[in-house]
């Protein structure tokens, strides 16, 4: 097991990295880290007290092999009790580390199907619970909190159709036996519905922030249940924190590649763009929340580009820099083929390749590593996220004040959205070309679509993105509101120069939350109606556009009229 990492940089962006290595060597960054100095990243004496309780995923490695056994046996126990499905009912880097595992390894032979849920969109929800046995599916909740209002909708749906079908089938179960909960002890545990009844509940180590949590019970408990060898994914993790403690910087790998990614973005290349090897494709969807939250505030940052459907290497901006991540032997020449042109072209390319998938657990403590000294280049806290309160705020503004929900068609037209289905691609064009015109090769597009994801639509929005390229600017993509857990608060927070098309749709079927006084289409139209808020309070500019009920045709729609609004003349 083991990775090789590669800097691939012309004369500039060496020198700037040449001159971070020396001072982090001479000022001893790696061992300073490993010390739990804050003096890293700030003199303000509240600011270090709370980083001080935000480094325990350094020691995550070791405090968790400790417990592979007793996690092993859990998973055991889930497959022997006859469970064929656990659901991970979480957001941020509580659903996108399992999400990341399930993609890549799949479950072992025997051991049960693992599926997330992390969108309120009814008609999402519905995908992942309605073809499911309520009664052969552990529901796990995942929560550092114990009070993030997704996980915990969802956790109130699930419950429901539990006791319907205990009920139905007159069996003498508790519905708490078919739940599980992820979360930290205390306060946290204590906001969790029904705790005390839960099947089992699994307690963190509180100093570990979300974003940092993939190798705690965040990523381990999943990882039990679909029968990973948790001996060899927790000894890549532990290799790397060994590797990471070496002192001279030019020889640190986890150290050096936040140098670089740190020094470049302070220097204007601050779109750091993902090529992932397929085996390893979904990796890319957690870096980006690890790096945009943890770096997008005080305006500046780091901009992840992750999934961009790819361009010729020479139409690539000066703000760019490429990640080329992929495993040896995986047959997929793509990602080298595309790196050795960029490179060719003078773009700036860090080169990864791991030995074997597994080897995942190691990539996630460098990245880790490498965005914490990030955070120290940029002068910034990258343990906090003091803009992913607003859109939450408004959200519940927006809910409180509105007896049948936001958002809706008729919301877009009363909030200066536009409502899709009442014009064609040429007026379409007309309403887009003030802002498509005032992009520049510095701006990023950031697409977020608060819609039921799916294969067609991933496809839909990634043609979005191929019509947005004649613009220069790097394009991200989203989906709401898993995203504000990601990338919000680059959003509002990061660099002031993304450009934001929020995607709303009609909701043919609704579903209830039970108990609340609200449903999931409801509840998704306010976050998007809040988040538009929050980002114009920032001075952001947001177009939305309000979908009908045929997602994929109206995408293809709107991504004609961009087409044809880039091609007008003046």
């Amino acid at each position: 097991m083991g990775t090789k990492q590669q800097l691939a940089f012309g004369a500039p962006e060496q020198a700037i990295v040449d001159a971070l290595v020396e001072r982090a060597t001479e000022e001893r960054w790696a061992e300073r880290l490993f010390d739990g100095d804050t003096s890293l990243w700030t003199t303000d004496p509240d600011v270090a007290a709370d980083i001080t309780d935000r480094l325990g995923w350094l020691r995550s490695p070791a405090h968790f092999s400790l417990q592979i056994a007793a996690l092993e046996g859990f998973g055991d126990g889930i497959r022997d009790a006859g469970f064929d499905t656990a659901v991970v009912m979480g957001m941020g880097g509580s659903s996108l580390a399992p999400d990341v595992l399930r993609r890549t390894f799949g479950s072992a032979e025997g051991y049960p199907a693992l599926r997330i849920l992390d969108s309120t969109d009814p008609v999402a929800v519905g995908a992942v619970m309605d073809d499911l046995d309520p009664l052969e599916t552990l529901w796990i909740v995942a929560s550092k909190s114990g009070t993030t209002t997704e996980p915990l909708a969802f956790q109130a749906a699930a419950w429901a159709r539990v006791e319907a079908a205990l009920e139905e089938r007159k069996a003498d179960q508790k519905p708490g036996e078919f739940f599980a909960v992820i979360t930290d002890p205390g306060k946290s545990l204590e906001a969790i519905p029904h705790h005390d009844d839960l099947r089992e509940e699994f307690l963190n180590p509180p100093d570990i922030g979300g974003r940092y949590s993939a190798l705690s019970y965040v990523g381990l408990v999943p990882a039990s249940i679909i029968g990973l060898d948790l001996d060899s994914f927790l000894a890549a993790a532990s290799a790397e924190i060994g590797a990471a403690r070496e002192p001279d910087a030019a020889d640190n790998s986890a150290v050096l590649l936040g140098l670089a990614i740190g020094g470049l973005a302070r220097n204007g290349r601050d779109k750091l763009t993902f090529l992932a090897d397929p085996a390893i494709g979904s990796f890319g969807a957690w870096l980006e929340q690890l790096i945009a939250e943890s770096t997008g505030k005080l305006a500046t940052g780091i901009v992840p580009v992750d999934l961009e459907p790819p361009r010729p290497a020479d139409e690539y901006g000066a703000d760019r820099v490429f990640a080329a991540i992929s495993v040896a032997g995986s047959g997929d020449r793509d990602v080298a083929a595309a790196a050795d042109a960029l490179a060719r072209a003078g773009q700036p390319v860090i080169r990864i390749e791991l030995d074997d998938p597994i080897d995942l657990a190691g990539e996630m403590v460098r990245w880790e590593i490498a965005t914490a000294i990030a955070g120290a280049v940029l002068e910034i806290n990258p343990f906090d996220q003091p803009n992913v309160e607003e859109a939450k705020q408004l959200t519940r503004k927006v809910l409180a004040a509105s007896s049948d929900g936001a958002g809706g068609g008729a919301d877009a037209e009363m909030d200066g959205g536009i409502v899709l289905r009442a014009h064609d691609a040429d007026s379409l064009a007309d309403l887009l070309s003030p802002t498509l015109a005032a992009l520049e090769p510095r701006n990023y597009v950031a697409v977020q679509a608060f819609i039921a994801p799916s294969p067609a639509v991933d496809a839909a929005i990634a043609g979005l993105r191929r019509a947005l390229a004649p613009t220069g600017c790097a394009t991200t993509a989203g989906y709401g509101p898993r995203f504000l857990h990601s990338t919000g608060q680059l959003h509002k927070g990061g660099p002031p120069t993304g450009v934001f098309l929020q995607l709303t749709a009609d909701h043919p079927q609704d579903r209830e939350i039970p108990g609340w006084p609200y449903s999931f289409a409801q509840l998704i139209d306010a976050q998007a109606h809040g988040d538009r808020e929050a980002l114009r309070s920032h001075d952001r500019p947001v177009v939305h556009v309000h979908l009908g009920a045929n997602l994929v045709d109206d995408i293809a729609l709107l991504e004609r009229a961009i087409g044809r609004a880039l091609t007008r003349e003046d």
